[in-house]
């Protein structure tokens, strides 16, 4: 495969890409990262990236969204500018898990993968983010929020509202 003339993603991207399927044995096995890294750049996987996506890798658009099915920290809608992720695993249950997702979506006014109104946040329950010893956690985009209570949910929400990000402690 070439390098694609019209590619829809930046240049740093699609340089990446490039790189991606000559340092796997069997170049599908790029498929997994190129599509997280198309999502964080694009904000989801849409038919065009999944009809770029399969020709840098020269499989079918199918082969995409199959795998594009089984995984569900893809996405195919556009998320909230913040997708707040609530873990409700077994560690995270037992210590209220489930409070916060339900306090999340009170205070949000959204159910799991939807978005605010607004754009600025999105929510989803997912499984364990690996901070059981910290339960119960939420992960913000890439951030890990732990040894949450509503109190610190409400004060996380209007750092991200106000731009500020990152961790609370």
């Amino acid at each position: 495969m070439s390098e694609i003339a019209n590619t829809i993603f930046s240049p740093e991207l699609a340089a990446r890409f490039d790189k991606l399927v000559t340092i796997y044995p069997l170049r599908r096995s790029a498929l997994v990262p190129m599509l997280l890294y198309a999502q964080d750049e694009v904000g989801y996987i849409s038919d065009e990236v999944i009809a770029e996506i399969a020709e840098r890798i020269g499989i079918l658009e199918l082969d995409v969204r199959n795998v594009l099915s089984y995984y569900s920290m893809l996405r195919t809608k556009p998320a909230g500018k913040y997708n707040v992720q609530v873990c409700t695993n077994i560690s995270c249950m037992l210590r209220g898990g489930y409070e916060i997702l339900d306090h999340c979506k009170h205070k949000l006014g959204i159910g799991h993968k939807e978005t605010t109104q607004d754009g600025v946040f999105s929510l989803e329950e997912v499984e364990c983010i690996g901070a059981c010893s910290w339960a119960p956690a939420i992960q913000i985009n890439y951030d890990f929020h732990d040894n949450l209570t509503t109190d610190k949910v409400d004060v996380l929400f209007q750092i991200y509202r106000d731009g500020q990000g990152k961790d609370v402690k």
